[in-house]
């Protein structure tokens, strides 16, 4: 990816993106950022990470002729075409896994979201893969559990469930070096209408019944009765019918009512490859905390970085006087 210094605006033959949208890129999320953020590569490539969703969300679904990057590809192309960044490009291979090694020591917030009977709870589908989750994702730098959990609730869901929640009910769990929080929020009316926020994030949303669910036996652990993939759901579910044993629904089911889960909101891509939102059954990506990171894992060299920000401003001037 090296030695691309285009400046037409049009996407080359193979959709590499022009100079022009890089060196915006790079100007919107790299230098105009504060101080802090240039203090360590983890944070730095969180602003990378974002730069990355902001052109697979904005520039690639306007124009579909420009390629699509995995972030490791996307963060290669933003060292070699930056100049800030470029005299780390030979330290790159460790830095990336430096960074997913830190990602993976995050903590996470979410909610798991109950309906007014009890019954059934929200569950979310990422946009690639199978595997279904409650709503959750991890947390900004200084961020409060609950605040985190509000927000990515909101992000995949379109729902605000500050109402609903209550900071002494949740399950937590750690699943190596990475603490994970629900928060359980009851009481959600079925005919709420759901819809994510962030696009290519969430590809389904959907009631699903806990008494299918809830495995028979132990050895059903990532799998529900319905074979539905749930590895980010059955660790939470014994914790889960401890609370529902002692937390009794004040609604009785209603006459009428589906018994079954049901889907609410599912992406639908068409065939220019950008994304329309449709629903069925109904008519209805940060700098994290820094208390996570240690000197362990790949690229530990590069945890005293401190980014060259005199070449940085430098940038910037030319940039704007150019």
């Amino acid at each position: 990816m090296t030695g691309i210094h285009r400046t037409s605006s049009a996407p080359s033959k193979n959709g590499l993106p022009p100079q022009e949208l890089l060196d915006d890129l790079c100007s919107r999320f790299l230098l105009n950022v504060p101080k802090e953020d240039h203090q360590s590569f983890e944070r730095l490539l969180f602003l990378v990470e974002y730069a990355h969703w902001f052109y697979e969300d904005n520039s690639v679904e306007k124009n579909p002729s420009l390629k699509s990057f995995t972030l490791k590809e996307f963060t290669s192309l933003m060292f070699n075409t930056c100049d800030v960044l470029k005299p780390y490009v030979g330290h790159l291979e460790d830095i990336f896994k430096d960074f997913h090694s830190y990602k993976v020591r995050v903590p996470v917030t979410g909610a798991i979201i109950l309906d007014e009977t009890y019954e059934r709870c929200l569950l979310v589908k990422g946009w690639k893969g199978t595997s279904w989750s409650f709503p959750r994702g991890k947390k900004n730098k200084d961020e409060e559990d609950h605040t985190c959990a509000i927000r990515e609730v909101l992000e995949e869901t379109g729902f605000d469930v500050s109402k609903f929640l209550k900071k002494d009910d949740h399950i937590e769990m750690v699943f190596g070096q990475q603490r994970v929080r629900l928060y359980i929020v009851a009481g959600v009316k079925d005919d709420t209408a759901f819809a994510p926020l962030t696009k290519k994030e969430i590809s389904e949303i959907a009631w699903h019944r806990l008494d299918e669910l809830l495995p028979d036996s132990n050895d059903v652990i990532s799998r529900g009765i319905t074979g539905l993939k749930l590895y980010m759901v059955s660790p939470f579910l014994s914790s889960l019918r401890a609370w529902l044993s002692v937390h009794q629904s004040p609604v009785a089911r209603k006459h009428g009512a589906p018994l079954k889960g049901m889907c609410v909101w599912k992406a639908k891509t068409s065939s220019s490859g950008s994304s329309s939102a449709i629903t069925e059954s109904q008519s209805s990506k940060a700098v994290v905390d820094s208390q996570s990171s240690d000197n362990t894992g790949p690229g530990r060299s590069f945890r005293n970085f401190r980014f060259d920000t005199a070449s940085v401003f430098q940038a910037m001037e030319t940039a704007f006087s150019a």
